[in-house]
């Protein structure tokens, strides 16, 4: 069976040979991967449109090809720069690693929230590394178009947070008007990356802090749902092939059926912290596939081996039966992850994740 076949019989909730496998890791984690096994590249996957070869090393059943707001997280190595959205970025170090974070934001002033500018996304050179990715690899390995941080994200990104939140309780004429715009840009991306032919389109805002929902389920009901559903519409129109994946961290149970009545067809990224998956898997397993599950909050950077091994096995039983999952850490690996935690969550995957998957 290919990386591909494996991956559409699961997300079409059947049972391939095994559980697809996808590992999203930082910059920093890819390269501490790629010298453990003795590649010398910097070329990495993550945020970027061509990916790097760590994926095919270890064994991922699919490739992904990033566009968008997204694509400033690790833009640039000068202590701070400003993206092509005019977000202003800064890194900042700690004992094991760096990251950004975001330090300007240019639409702090906006008074028109219907004409700012934003990106070209319609230009075709864009899509070279994605092009690329499907050429080369397309027939053995799925490919995903991935356009995170496309309304609520975006929003506050470039507007900032109290802003946003303030606009969209006291001023929803504005807010209105400022998402229709925002609009245009995630679906240009996801629409071009559907006629391009990906298995996968994958978006999302993080809706979710650690135990309840950022915005209240009207909220999202009110400004985000339907523009979603006219985006998954869209896209499902250009390409009736096409897969919808969603991404939000955290706790985000109200809204989960409010997805799946607007052709949700998989959730991404399931933190056992925040959300039982067993209990997901029970309620809404018929209508949604999943994608994650693994714990990255303590289990993959501070557990044994041993600890990885179990909650590999705890997913595969309370998950995976029936197809319907995808496995994966619920978010990047970070640089201080042991390579022994990382080595065992493939070899647990390969060890108890092929069908019919059995009893612990």
């Amino acid at each position: 069976m290919t990386h591909k076949e494996r991956l559409l019989m699961a997300i079409n909730h059947e049972e391939p040979d095994r559980v697809p496998i996808n590992v999203p890791y930082t910059p920093e984690a890819e390269i501490m991967m790629l010298r453990h096994l003795g590649v010398d590249s910097t070329q990495t996957e993550t945020y970027r449109s061509a990916g790097g070869p760590l994926p095919i090393l270890m064994d991922h059943d699919f490739l992904v090809s990033w566009m968008g707001i997204a694509e400033g997280y690790y833009g640039s190595a000068a202590e701070e720069y400003t993206d092509e959205w005019g977000i202003g970025w800064k890194w900042f170090r700690y004992p094991s690693g760096a990251y950004t974070e975001m330090v300007r934001h240019p639409f702090a002033n906006l008074t028109d929230p219907s004409d700012f500018p934003m990106p070209d996304y319609s230009r075709e050179n864009r899509y070279d590394g994605l092009r690329k990715l499907i050429a080369d690899y397309g027939r053995e390995y799925g490919v995903v178009g991935s356009c995170p941080c496309a309304l609520f994200e975006a929003a506050w990104y470039l507007r900032g947070m109290e802003q946003v939140l303030e606009d969209l309780v006291c001023n929803k004429d504005f807010m209105h008007a400022y998402l229709d715009r925002l609009m245009t840009w995630i679906d240009t991306v996801g629409s071009k990356m559907a006629a391009l032919g990906v298995d996968i389109v994958w978006t999302g805002d993080d809706f979710g802090a650690q135990d309840r929902m950022l915005l209240s389920p009207a909220i999202f009901r009110e400004f985000f749902k339907p523009r979603y559903a006219k985006l998954f519409q869209h896209w499902k129109a250009v390409n009736p092939k096409v897969k919808i994946a969603y991404h939000s961290d955290g706790n985000i149970y109200p809204i989960i059926g409010d997805f799946i009545e607007i052709g949700l067809d998989i959730l991404n990224p399931i933190q056992p912290k925040s959300m039982d998956p067993a209990r997901l898997k029970r309620e809404f397993g018929k209508n949604l596939a999943f994608w994650g599950t693994i714990d990255i909050q303590e289990v993959l950077p501070f557990g044994s081996p041993t600890d990885v091994v179990n909650e590999v096995k705890l997913r595969l039983q309370t998950v995976g039966k029936g197809g319907g999952f995808i496995i994966g850490p619920t978010h990047n690996v970070q640089p201080q992850t042991p390579i022994e935690n990382i080595l065992a969550f493939y070899d647990a995957v390969k060890t108890y994740g092929r069908y019919p998957l059995k009893d612990a």
